[in-house]
């Protein structure tokens, strides 16, 4: 495991071997140091236990359960055993890898994070949790904190994550802290049997990914507040998904954070549909696998790799284009951006549309006009008569697109709107459109601490 790195410790060896060197992490009864394994020379994290009698049967229970498991999108367990401070009290402790890169927490404060990298971190999750139910292990605790996302060093994008914390996890076989009736795990993240103090199984777990996966699109946690105030919000209420979402998410979102247990999807199910949902937002863009090395984007905390195209929120596109769309009174529009070869595409379709928008692909190949472009009959128009948009399904017979420029004229995207039927706008409309691309340019190149979402 890994967290943020504080001050250097004094030297201390544990188990003849670990040698720790920095605290990255502490919890109400445990300290997390980075340090040296000196038989096998790597850096590793060691779990160093307070010297609590009444927490050895906790301790022992969460060394039960890290040994039984061994799984990809997990933190793996290598090595355990006791080591007595000055005062002659034994101190357990538990080694594990140390993953290079942040948790999920501290990667929410930076940069959005793409859809599809969301959808891939979903996945792996639902992977680790079908992994522990599968042996009747409850997590109990699935918040940000306690998802790793590793940093192999490579330039690929793909987001690889990792389950940690099994602090409080429940099992058949270990004995059972918790009474029944008290409430066990972090607030904003439990589910609603959680809350109320009822029967845990799988489920809950389930549902707190549910949680940790939509703070991931709207940056704010769905139930903050006291373990009291939080508990009644989600016991009164369901958690709000933005309507912005598309419909895969929507409905994934519906099952997990169902307040039946019963109706959520179960780890094999999970698995299953986040699959598709991964599938579904890799179609949306370009396979970031044949794509240049991404940019680093100027002024984000961490320097993470990403194209700038990726750091302005869905939920300020979708707006955008459901503006456009009614200020044409037109049922589609849509944001295509471009960067290093890869392609961002966020549409708006109206409800007359909808039966034909998974067959619609506004994407295409050709630059981006530094102009705008205005197509009053498309039928007619050389430019479009040939298109498959006029000549297919869709019929169009409307079009019209302003570039997004950057302050140096270089064309990073259109927005565009699209209508069935054909239209004459006024200046004043095609104007507005040209304003709306300039706000989605200085949203892109505003520092992110400046930015309005």
């Amino acid at each position: 495991m890994s967290l943020p790195e504080t001050a250097p410790m004094p030297a201390l060896v544990l188990g003849g071997r670990y040698r720790l060197e920095q605290v990255i992490g502490t919890g109400g009864m445990s300290t997390v140091f980075r340090a040296r394994d000196e038989h096998l020379h790597r850096d590793v994290a060691v779990k160093l236990y307070d010297a609590d009698a009444a927490e050895v049967a906790r301790q022992e229970s969460e060394l039960s359960v890290l040994a039984s498991l061994d799984h990809h999108s997990l933190v793996t367990l290598l090595d355990a055993g006791v080591s007595e401070d000055a005062s002659r009290r034994a101190n357990r402790f538990l080694v594990m890898a140390l993953v290079n890169g942040t948790n999920l927490r501290d990667r929410l404060r930076g940069p959005r994070i793409a859809a599809r990298n969301i959808a891939e971190i979903g996945y792996d999750m639902a992977e680790a949790l079908e992994y522990v139910h599968s042996r009747n292990v409850i997590h109990r605790d699935i918040k940000p904190s306690n998802i790793m996302l590793v940093d192999y060093g490579l330039s690929a994008r793909r987001a690889r994550a990792r389950l940690t914390d099994f602090g409080i996890a429940l099992t058949d076989t270990a004995e059972r802290l918790t009474l029944d009736g008290q409430t066990t795990g972090t607030a904003a993240y439990l589910s609603p049997e959680q809350a109320s103090g009822g029967t845990i199984t799988s489920a809950s777990d389930v549902y707190s990914l549910g949680l940790v996966l939509l703070q991931c699109f709207t940056r704010s946690i769905e139930f903050p507040g006291t373990i009291v105030e939080s508990a009644i919000a989600r016991l009164s209420r369901d958690p709000v998904v933005p309507d912005y979402l598309p419909a895969h998410w929507k409905q994934l979102f519906a099952a997990m954070l169902s307040r039946n247990p019963a109706k959520r999807p179960n780890g094999r199910d999970l698995v299953s549909v986040l699959r598709q949902v991964v599938i579904a937002e890799s179609g949306r863009h370009a396979d970031p696998s044949e794509a240049p090395a991404p940019t680093v984007v100027p002024g984000t905390e961490d320097g993470e790799p990403t194209t700038l195209i990726d750091t302005i929120p869905d939920e300020v596109l979708h707006r955008v284009t459901a503006m456009a769309a009614r200020l044409f009174s037109a049922p589609i529009s849509a944001v295509s951006l471009v960067e290093n070869g890869v392609t961002r595409l966020v549409s708006h379709f109206g409800e007359n549309v909808e039966s034909i928008g998974d067959d619609i692909d506004l994407s295409n190949n050709r630059p981006p006009s530094p102009e705008p472009v205005l197509i009053t009959d498309a039928r007619k128009d050389p430019r479009s008569k040939d298109s498959r948009l006029v000549k297919g399904p869709l019929g169009m017979r409307f079009y019209a697109g302003a570039p997004l420029l950057l302050g140096d004229g270089t064309v990073i995207g259109t927005i565009s709107v699209i209508n069935t039927t054909s239209h004459k706008p006024k200046p004043e409309d095609m104007a507005s459109l040209v304003d709306l691309a300039a706000l989605v340019v200085a949203q892109l190149e505003l520092p992110s601490e400046e930015r309005t979402y």
